[in-house]
């Protein structure tokens, strides 16, 4: 085990790097590659209303995968504070952190057996443990953050983890569409194969890079010596830390602010796929680079605003990014299919919704670690992070698609929006400055 050196750039790197690690997941997987063949796999099999049977039932394809997403979602909402509280009181963090990881890879990998009706349960059983693995261990990463780095750096250190992230989920995602389009250079001659295999590629990416970052990390700083009946005292150690919380008007300022904004955050990144393609009809190609220019300039975004912060402090920064998070919401409200050039529109929002993005997710993170008390608990107080962006999710995902319903387009859905940037904002305001909260 290496010396613990709070702060060290040996330390910081090695956590940073998790987000290298499992940030192929929610691109490739989620965003990109998954969709699609489960799209195109299923549509092989569906009756003449587009619809396939799963347990006797008959259902919407993209429903029922939405459904399953948001099953993950609830689970993890509900399981992530108690598994969190029994970390923190027995100093588990790191062991909970790795069991996350290996359920998410495993079950990534094992979509590879995917290739029909017969196996759909299997898509829909892996997409949902993906999922849990994939967000259950974010909770332990990000909670490690105040415990790695000082205040003043935590910008900083929070912005090189979703470089990282961005950076290998672009190699990864790069190659992955390489091997898809052009099986035969790899010596594949079934089609069908190639996603599948990028589906084994990503586990193995996300499972082998992150053993650089246990490496380094510590799995019990504080040398807490646990007694038994484990469950009980998690209990104990949540009801404390929900006790603590209503005293932290700050910290409750600052979690509805986060959970105004992911709203809107979440439900864009999610659905701007979909717009581009329902929308404004632009082809499968044109979504999937617009997709990768998102991930390269968000690196930007990432480094720009934690520089920023640093000039004029991390609420100015947020504010700003909402604002440009509110002007995406109007520029797609007015996009319309039958503009001309309404693909580099497309691509003009994508660049500045990266931009955003990036600074969104950076400074969120380490504004949160900062306002946090001193305290033992990390691990808990950020499954309250990670529990707020979850129900967001689902909340902007059911007000987007109720809207849908009543308007007929996307364009209102998207508008609607600007109303969580707007109120987001109000609340943001209310959060007050400190020595590294300006």
């Amino acid at each position: 085990m290496n010396k613990f050196v709070k702060g060290s750039n040996k330390l910081t790197k090695a956590w940073a790097f998790y987000d290298w690690a499992n940030s192929v997941y929610p691109l490739v997987i989620s965003t990109a590659v998954f969709p699609i063949y489960y799209s195109s796999i299923t549509s092989s099999f569906a009756n003449n209303n587009g619809d396939i049977s799963f347990f006797g039932i008959f259902w919407n394809p993209t429903s029922l995968y939405d459904y399953t997403l948001s099953l993950s979602f609830l689970i993890v909402a509900f399981c992530s504070p108690l598994l969190s509280a029994i970390a923190d009181y027995t100093g588990n963090k790191l062991k909970f952190m790795k069991f996350f990881c290996l359920l998410g890879s495993l079950s990534v990998m094992c979509l590879f057996f995917f290739n029909g009706p017969e196996t759909l349960w299997v898509a829909l059983t892996f997409t949902i443990l993906a999922s849990i693995g994939f967000w259950g261990s974010l909770v332990f990463y990000n909670a490690y953050l105040p415990e790695i780095a000082f205040p003043d750096q935590q910008d900083e250190v929070s912005a090189k983890g979703f470089i990282y992230g961005y950076a290998g989920s672009v190699l990864l995602l790069v190659f992955s569409l390489v091997m898809v389009q052009k099986p035969e250079w790899f010596g594949i001659l079934d089609p069908s194969l190639a996603p599948r295999i990028t589906f084994l590629l990503v586990g193995i990416w996300w499972f082998g890079f992150a053993q650089i970052t246990y490496r380094r990390l510590p799995n019990d700083i504080y040398n807490r010596k646990p007694e038994k009946d484990y469950i009980w005292k998690g209990v104990r150690e949540l009801r404390l830390v929900l006790r603590e919380l209503k005293n932290l008007p700050q910290l409750r300022y600052f979690l509805i602010s986060f959970f105004l904004f992911s709203v809107g955050v979440q439900t864009i990144v999610l659905m701007a796929g979909i717009f581009g393609s329902k929308e404004l009809g632009l082809p499968t190609t044109n979504l999937i680079l617009t997709i990768i220019l998102v991930q390269i300039v968000a690196i930007f975004g990432a480094y720009l605003f934690s520089k920023l912060s640093n000039k004029i402090g991390n609420i100015k920064s947020l504010k700003l990014s909402l604002v440009v998070w509110g002007v995406v919401c109007f520029s797609c409200y007015s996009l319309d299919i039958n503009q001309p050039n309404v693909d580099y529109y497309f691509y003009g929002l994508g660049i500045l919704l990266g931009f955003v993005l990036g600074a969104t997710q950076t400074i969120g993170r380490s504004t949160y670690s900062k306002l946090l008390p001193q305290t033992h608990d990390n691990a808990t107080y950020f499954s309250f992070y990670d529990v707020t962006e979850k129900i967001a999710i689902v909340l902007g995902m059911f007000i987007f698609g109720i809207l849908i319903s009543l308007t007929g387009s996307m364009q209102y859905s998207v508008l609607s929006l600007v109303a969580f940037f707007a109120l987001s904002f109000l609340v943001l305001s209310k959060v007050k400055i400190t020595d590294f909260i300006k």
